[in-house]
């Protein structure tokens, strides 16, 4: 079927409608309308995809696996598979990719298609809205395409229900006409890739999830890995560091590449106007320092939470709602962006009163430790029930 622009199947009871230019997102434009809080924008330490981002992290990216950075066993895996297919002569089976934000996802699924020498199409979760945009995807692949679906979980049910059997099958059914003049036609796909990407992978249904033969978890970099990638991405950009100055950006940066790459550009700029052009240890420590990004990565806002809930709240327990009008911020911006990284470094513990602020927290912001009963009351609870 030869894809046009715009096709319509008007005899369909529910007009198919195949938009491609609705179909086929740009992908950092998607990235700028999907980004979930405003003011995730203004923070250099989030790892959510920014405007500014496109600007150089194109040019960033790895374009082998030769040149990827980190995440050894799933390149290992890919390897293998990728050298297999190929060896076969067949397209590479499904691929999900799941874990935190700005790991390498969308890297990786550029990587698949270039170690097979396929095309790469891109497209996302909530930009599929329609089936025809769904379809209108399918029928301009070509064979051994590579289809990428960001925010793979955030697809309908009723668009998963189409792709099952594109998927397994590569064909689609869809019903031409009603009432006694209805009749079915299934439409021939060319065989492709699918690899899908998301940050909750526990969100993907049963059905779907099973469906991918591949299934791989991406993890946080090590600050050696981070260091290894500041330096490259340094060389790209035509910026003198050092490996102090490696070093110093990549302990800050919350084990994401993204964030890393972000943070030297942002050190670049103090370099070059205060540091004579080139980084070292020192130059880092000190434009971290004005960032206010501390030694563990925590920013201004994470410090502010808390202080709040030490402060305020003798370490807690506090309601959600109650420290996020304490510090003027959305509880749900808290929950999904703040509260998760303080947590991995052991400052945060949720409970089933509030939050509270651990022995950790306090010993980091140079705050005298209290003893917080709730927490104790807890730890025997959980010492009880152990024995």
């Amino acid at each position: 079927m030869k894809k046009n622009k715009k096709t319509e199947y008007n005899d369909n009871a529910d007009n198919i409608e195949m938009t491609e230019t609705n179909a086929y997102k740009n992908f950092e434009d998607y990235k700028s309308e999907y980004n979930e809080y405003d003011d995730e924008e203004t923070r250099i330490v989030s790892t959510k995809y920014h405007d500014d981002d496109s600007n150089s992290e194109g040019s960033l990216r790895p374009k082998n696996l030769k040149e990827y950075i980190g995440q050894d066993k799933v390149k290992d895996q890919l390897k293998i598979f990728i050298d297999a297919a190929k060896a076969r002569n067949e397209t590479l089976d499904h691929v999900l990719l799941y874990g935190p934000p700005g790991l390498g996802k969308t890297t990786l699924a550029a990587i698949i298609a270039e170690e097979m020498g396929v095309n790469l199409r891109v497209t996302s979760g909530p930009a599929i809205e329609k089936q025809g945009d769904l379809v209108a995807i399918l029928t301009g692949l070509t064979d051994g395409d590579v289809l990428f679906i960001d925010e793979i979980h955030r697809l309908s049910r009723v668009i998963e229900e189409v792709l099952y059997p594109s998927m397994e099958d590569f064909v689609y059914d869809f019903i031409i006409g009603k009432g006694p003049s209805a009749r079915s036609i299934r439409l021939d796909l060319p065989k492709f890739t699918l690899v899908g990407a998301t940050t909750r992978a526990g969100q993907l249904t049963a059905p779907l999830r099973d469906r991918f033969g591949v299934i791989l978890r991406l993890d946080l970099y090590t600050h050696e890995q981070l260091a290894t990638i500041v330096k490259r991405s340094a060389a790209i950009l035509g910026v003198e560091i050092d490996e102090s100055g490696a070093v110093e950006i990549a302990s800050r940066s919350r084990g994401t590449p993204r964030i890393a790459n972000r943070i030297l550009k942002r050190v670049r700029d103090f370099a070059q106007v205060r540091g004579g052009g080139v980084i070292n240890g020192d130059i880092a420590d000190k434009a971290l320092n004005m960032l206010e990004i501390d030694k563990l990565g925590l920013d201004s806002t994470d410090r502010r939470m808390l202080e709040a809930i030490i402060k305020f709240f003798d370490g807690g327990p506090v309601g959600l709602d109650t420290l996020a009008a304490t510090i003027n911020e959305e509880s749900v911006t808290l929950e999904d962006v703040y509260e998760p990284f303080l947590m991995q470094v052991g400052f945060l513990n949720r409970t089933p009163r509030g939050r509270c602020a651990t022995r950790g927290a306090y010993e980091h912001l140079k705050m005298e430790y209290k003893q917080n009963n709730y927490l104790s009351q807890i730890s025997l609870l959980d010492d009880g029930e152990k024995n």
